[in-house]
This record gives C-alpha cells, structure tokens and sequence, in this order.
C-alpha cells in the first residue's frame, strides 16, 4: 500500500507542474490554485507512505517519478527536445525508481 500511495504522490505531482505552468505565471488563478491544491494532496500521499518507507527511497522515487513525467509532458505537449541523449536520462531515472523499489521489496 505504501509503495501505491508513493506512486501516486509522484503522479499527482505531475498533474502540479502541469497546472502550475498552465497558470502562466499566475495570471491564469485558477489553473495555479489547482496547482497548489495537488501541491498539498502530493505531500499528503507521500508523508502517508513514509509511514512504512524509508524517508530517502521515497524521496528519491516520488522526485524521480516528478522528474520523469513532468520532462515528458514537456516533451508532448510543450515541444520539448526528445534527444536520444535526453530520453536516455529519463530512462536512467526510471531504472533509478525500479531499483530503489527491488531493493526495497
């Protein structure tokens, strides 16, 4: 359970960055209030999962997962580079996550 709330911290911190860039600078409000709403619900998920995790595996993977989505909507939807190189990070974040998640298991 705790591994699935973590997971969710880390997509819901997705949906935050999304948000907050939506708001442009906050002159769009209601897009940046969203943005602080998923803030909030992202650190409520992720200090519940920190009940039966370690403080810097769930650190690392809730940021990692953060990472990795934000740069790929970023990719999708806002034109960002797709590099080879660029993919091949991300992907060593992920292989990051999966390992914090074997070893811990």
């Amino acid at each position: 359970m705790a591994w699935l709330l973590l997971v969710s911290a880390g997509l819901v911190e997705i949906a935050m960055a999304a948000a907050l860039k939506a708001s442009n600078g906050w002159s769009r409000p209601l897009p940046g209030a969203l943005g602080v709403l998923a803030a909030l619900l992202s650190i409520v998920l992720l200090t519940q999962s920190l009940k039966s995790l370690p403080t810097g595996t769930a650190y690392a993977v809730w940021t990692g997962i953060g990472a990795v989505g934000v740069a790929l909507l970023g990719v999708l939807l806002h034109g960002d580079s797709a590099s080879p190189a660029r993919l091949a990070c991300m992907a060593l974040i992920v292989a990051g996550i999966a390992g914090l998640r074997w070893l811990e298991a």
